[in-house]
């Protein structure tokens, strides 16, 4: 019944953000409007949408490790290309670290943004493989 149609980045420069989520993460314009601009990536259907603010805003918040943790990660098959692939496009990226089999690393936008990576591990309970299944248990329920 509800999935998740699109994830909002507050920018301050709509187009100069438009044009680093083009050429680091490869998203493409779907269109745009006085505040906004919205962008799909080659995978997927959720959309990036980019909304303009007067000022920076934050795309995380604190845990009470305290840790800074993202409100949404990206998934890719291969962590070390993408880590690379950032490096090469000079994206300040952290390490990647392994956590129970899933590794991961942090990068930052133009507005220094956090944003984390993925590589997800398929004997995880949390993989998005498993998603698709536990979907379809719940939908023989009803």
């Amino acid at each position: 019944m509800f999935k998740i149609a699109s994830i909002f980045i507050p920018v301050t420069d709509l187009e100069q953000s438009a044009d680093w989520y083009k050429t680091v993460l490869g998203a493409k314009k779907i269109g745009s409007w006085e505040t906004g601009i919205g962008m799909y990536l080659e995978s997927g259907t959720t959309q990036l949408t980019l909304i303009k603010t007067d000022s920076s805003q934050t795309t995380e918040f604190q845990t009470q490790v305290p840790q800074r943790n993202v409100y949404y990660n990206f998934v890719v098959e291969n962590i070390e290309a993408a880590h690379q692939h950032f490096v090469r496009h000079n994206v300040s990226v952290t390490a990647i670290e392994n956590f129970n089999g899933i590794k991961s690393f942090n990068f930052f936008d133009l507005e220094n943004h956090l944003f984390s990576v993925v590589d997800e591990d398929v004997d995880s309970p949390f993989y998005s493989g498993r998603i698709t299944d536990l979907q379809k248990k719940r939908s023989d329920l009803f």
